[in-house]
């Protein structure tokens, strides 16, 4: 058995191979002829060598974990908001040092994602209504006919404010940015309208639902899905699916990664992406011919992702999910 001595490169890969395959340190040491000692300060990153170069840390440990509190308090703060509130607790530094330490820490800077603000009583009922459906199977998702609007623009505009974050925390409550939700934006439900009401969307189940509803089942029963916007909760709305005879699915307020459509948006918006249309006219097409090129099998893909997305709404306890 060999003295505490310098690892190789190749002998520091080999120890890391062998630990993620569960070998003892002792194991380890002895396969590779090297000292446990020597194994056991390179898994803890102490590894026996030439003292490291570079500048010294210009930041203590407590004055570390004051800019991870601050980091932590809110992941929307600018580079300069967390130099700012660094400073006033007592650190002096540059914007390189803050930026340095936070990513040492883990954090990255990110676009948040974008989820519905649900208080505790959307997400009391969200639980409720994934544990009623958790026992559904695709076959039983499959007769559900999903519907949906979409907000359609010329451009996308910038991302706006930023997230610090880790990785793994990317669905974390605190790392969401909340959008709401504004019904007079111009909208798409398998046609273009400059605005959705009551009648209006009556007038579209009547002239596109119904016909596509018989196209992809018959005579066969089906259940229709709809959110609870304001023209698909109204009494008049409500009377329409009853005279028809068609049976609505009761659905959760501020659910998109609950219905598999949502998916499909997102399919055509990264197309349009690269279309780039100039005229509404363009967009139009664009819209139709995005919307064209999605295939059955996609559409399949997602139904049959229907009881994953139950389950990650369980296990969430009604918070958003990454669907």
């Amino acid at each position: 058995m060999g003295k505490i001595a310098h690892l190789t490169a190749v002998q520091k890969a080999i120890i890391d191979t062998l630990k993620q395959e569960g070998k003892t340190q002792k194991e380890i040491s002895e396969q590779i002829g090297c000292s446990q000692s020597a194994v056991s300060r390179h898994l803890s990153g102490k590894s026996v060598g030439r003292k490291k170069c570079g500048r010294k840390h210009c930041t203590t440990r407590r004055g570390d974990r004051t800019l991870r509190k601050i980091v932590e308090k809110d992941r929307f703060q600018t580079l300069g908001d967390l130099r700012k509130q660094w400073t006033e607790s007592g650190v002096e530094t540059s914007r390189a040092t803050v930026y340095r330490r936070v990513q040492e820490m883990g954090y990255r800077c990110r676009i948040p994602q974008v989820k519905p603000l649900l208080n505790q009583k959307q997400r009391q009922k969200r639980l409720t209504w994934a544990t009623e459906k958790q026992h559904w199977t695709v076959a039983q998702w499959s007769k559900v006919l999903f519907s949906d609007e979409s907000k359609f623009c010329m451009s996308f505009g910038n991302q706006g404010a930023r997230v610090w974050r880790k990785t793994g925390e990317r669905e974390m409550p605190k790392c969401l940015k909340s959008s709401v939700k504004y019904p007079q934006s111009v909208m798409v439900w398998g046609a273009m309208s400059a605005a959705v009401n009551a009648a209006s969307y009556q007038e579209i189940l009547e002239h596109f639902m119904l016909p596509s509803a018989e196209k992809l089942y018959g005579d066969e029963d089906f259940i229709f899905q709809h959110d609870l916007a304001p023209a698909h909760s109204a009494k008049t709305t409500g009377k329409w699916f009853t005279d028809h005879g068609i049976t609505v699915l009761n659905w959760p307020a501020n659910s998109p990664d609950l219905n598999p459509i949502e998916n499909l948006w997102d399919i055509v918006k990264r197309k349009l992406r690269d279309a780039r249309p100039n005229t509404l006219d363009e967009l139009k097409a664009a819209i139709e011919a995005s919307w064209a090129s999605i295939t059955p099998q996609q559409c399949h893909r997602l139904i049959a992702s229907m009881p994953r997305r139950i389950e990650a709404v369980i296990s969430a306890k009604g918070f958003p999910t990454k669907y």
